[in-house]
């Protein structure tokens, strides 16, 4: 049932919707209008798509209204084609807080309005796009909290950039609020299943330096410079040859989530890497034999004389 809502879109995922035959309600986020409101703000800074939460009053906890808005702006970054890499942050020094409990506290426990359709109904989640899987990267730019649902946003992202004040961790454990976006299907692929399990069942804090020696955190920064660190990052990998480095990241994905077993994965992963040979990889190899990229050179502009 997993396969039917994980969302792989765009161009160079229609295909692989195609094959693996998805519902058509599940791609209809593939199209959408560009957002930008008070409560979560888009920008575009050359290749790389600005996400910001911007209730900071609030720590950027996600109230219904911020999630509908975040949804969007995932579903904006997605449809703009020049957009090539996210970063997602948030406002105020703080990432996110998680679920906006004073939301939660005015909802009737026995109505349906308490909960958002299920996985395989809707994309939407509770703290909005965290059902999704995007198309193109997506980094989280972490400073103060991600803690709950904002680390459930945290780790829908593909790298984690944080600062050194950073704390993350699973704080609705104290208030018998559960992860259903996405907590215990993602952290236990990206940290494993033990220190996951930590995590989940004591809700502890998590300081930056032991979520890089867990592998949670990519990239430890000095405080205060996690966006901008974020941003860089960014602008480095939407240098890269991009259809290429979509479908390694592609099948990165399908092989942790979708493959039946590992025959299925090695085959997902040469008949999609085999379509990119004729488009980028010939011309990389000439490329590389004029002197480009020699002695492990990124500066591909710059022709090695040896």
């Amino acid at each position: 049932m997993a396969l039917r809502y994980h969302g792989f879109v765009r161009r160079v995922a229609r295909s692989f919707l195609d094959r693996h035959k998805y519902a058509p309600e599940h791609a209809r986020f593939m199209s959408c209008e560009a957002v930008s409101t008070d409560l979560v703000k888009t920008e575009k800074r050359g290749e790389v798509f600005m996400i910001g939460l911007n209730s900071p009053g609030k720590r950027n906890a996600v109230s219904p209204a911020v999630a509908k808005e975040l949804l969007k702006a995932f579903q904006q970054f997605e449809a703009e084609e020049g957009a090539k890499v996210a970063v997602l942050y948030g406002e105020g020094g703080v990432f996110c807080a998680g679920y906006d409990l004073s939301s939660l506290s005015k909802m009737d426990a026995s109505s349906s309005s308490l909960l958002v359709k299920e996985p395989v109904q809707d994309i939407g989640a509770p703290m909005g796009p965290s059902r999704m899987f995007p198309s193109k990267p997506v980094i989280a730019a972490v400073e103060g909290y991600a803690v709950a649902g904002g680390l459930e946003l945290a780790c829908l992202c593909d790298l984690r950039v944080v600062d050194e004040t950073a704390i993350m961790g699973v704080f609705c454990r104290r208030f018998g609020v559960p992860l259903i976006d996405g907590g215990t299907v993602r952290l236990p692929k990206l940290i494993g299943l033990s220190r996951a399990l930590d995590l989940i069942l004591t809700g502890r804090a998590v300081t930056a330096a032991e979520a890089k020696e867990y592998g949670l955190a990519n990239r430890v920064v000095a405080a205060g410079t996690a966006v901008e660190e974020a941003v860089q990052l960014a602008k480095d990998i939407s240098m890269f040859p991009q259809e290429c480095m979509l479908t390694d990241r592609r099948s990165a994905y399908y092989s942790s989530f979708n493959a039946k077993n590992t025959l299925d994965a090695f085959q997902f992963e040469f008949e999609n890497g085999m379509k990119v040979i004729a488009k980028e990889s010939v011309k990389g190899a000439q490329s590389f034999v004029k002197g480009s990229g020699k002695h492990g050179s990124f500066n591909l502009d710059k022709k090695s004389k040896l």
